[in-house]
Order: structure tokens, then C-alpha cells, then sequence
């Protein structure tokens, strides 16, 4: 369940402005990530934009945290 409204932030990557639009909870995760990585946000969302192929930044964003705490529990991606 959403705490809230989407939040818009906007980030620098790859030299440009860019926004993007992601739950509270999401936002929270990936700074997270980026802490358990030693990154910045910026970084990591640059990270993940580099290899979103034609993926929206904010489904990738979604999908890249999903990953990593499914990961960390143990859950291939097979699995779920």
C-alpha cells in the first residue's frame, strides 16, 4: 500500500535535467541501495539509466529496486 502521491524529483545524469516520478517507498529503497553501495542517488540512477535499454528511467528505477531486495532475501528472479 502507497503512502502517498507519486514524488517528482529531478536528478543530473548522463550531463542533463531529467525527472522522474516514483513512490515514496521506492524513493526511500533506492537511497538505500545507494548507501549499501557507497553512491549517491544521482550515481546510482545514472547506473540504472545506463542500462535501462528502452525502458521508462522510472519502470527501470522500480524493477532495479525489486531486483536487489528480492536478491538480498534470497528469491530468484526465477522463483517469483
Amino acid at each position: 500500500m502507497t503512502e502517498g502521491p507519486l514524488a517528482k524529483r529531478s536528478v543530473t545524469i548522463a550531463g542533463h535535467r531529467t525527472s522522474l516520478s516514483l513512490e515514496p517507498e521506492f524513493w526511500q529503497a533506492l537511497k538505500s541501495l545507494a548507501k549499501r553501495d557507497g553512491r549517491s542517488l544521482a550515481a546510482t540512477i545514472a547506473a540504472i539509466d545506463k542500462a535501462r535499454g528502452t525502458q521508462n528511467l522510472s519502470s527501470a528505477v522500480r524493477v532495479h529496486v525489486l531486483r536487489e531486495l528480492m536478491k538480498a532475501a534470497g528469491v530468484s528472479s526465477a522463483q517469483a
